[in-house]
């Protein structure tokens, strides 16, 4: 059971219908305006997983299924698993990519952050963009994506805002003390943890210990 309607560990806030954790008519209006809107930031992530050319990578809060969508696309990369709590996002993912979900490329099903339904250490990259500032639970959330992180594999966190002052709404941005705890928590779980901007976003990047052994 995931607790995706308990409120946001950063704010306090229960999610909203439209964008955090998208409900409904309003929902599936929020999804659309996302796949309209989110390309140019996506298209950036997308580049940073790439990387490590991953060949399994699991993303957490797909939404309307940009960002899976690219990723299957990449060479190398033969399965991604994408999580929602939301119905209307995972409907709408499923819509934009039923010839990768046929292939075999994508699969798509319900979880988040803290209960993704994946075994040990399943895959080579974990990436969730404009999410982790909403989820219920740091700790627990950054603790399962490890589990599901083979040694060696690669976390990607972005949030809104970047090196461009005009690619996000002021809103949105999240104050320095949020940044840091995201940080100072990915370093106790993981260790070494870089922070850097794209353009449009503040991207977390932390790697499982390549010794650590699989639970």
């Amino acid at each position: 059971m995931t607790t995706s309607m308990q409120r946001s560990w950063s704010t306090g806030a229960r999610p909203n219908r439209f964008a955090a954790l998208p409900a409904g008519r309003i929902g599936r209006l929020g999804g659309r305006l996302m796949r309209r809107l989110s390309g140019a930031a996506q298209r950036e992530i997308a580049e940073l997983v790439a990387q490590d050319r991953p060949a399994e990578v699991l993303e957490v809060g797909h939404g309307p299924g940009v960002l899976l969508g690219m990723l299957a696309g990449r060479p190398g990369t033969t399965q991604v698993v994408g999580i929602d709590p939301s119905a209307e996002m995972r409907y709408l993912a499923i819509r934009a990519l039923a010839r990768e979900i046929a292939d075999g490329r994508v699969e798509i099903q319900a979880g988040d952050a803290a209960s993704t339904g994946l075994p040990d250490a399943a895959v080579d990259v974990v990436v969730s963009t404009n999410t982790v500032a909403i989820w219920p639970d740091l700790e627990a959330g950054l603790a399962e994506l490890h589990r599901v992180l083979r040694p060696g594999g690669r976390l990607v966190l972005s949030w809104h805002g970047g090196s461009d002052p005009n690619a996000v709404a002021r809103r949105l941005l999240l104050p320095e003390q949020t940044l840091a705890r995201i940080e100072d928590e990915l370093g106790r779980r993981f260790g070494a943890v870089h922070r850097e901007l794209t353009r449009r976003s503040t991207v977390f990047v932390a790697q499982r210990r390549s010794e650590e052994g699989v639970s």
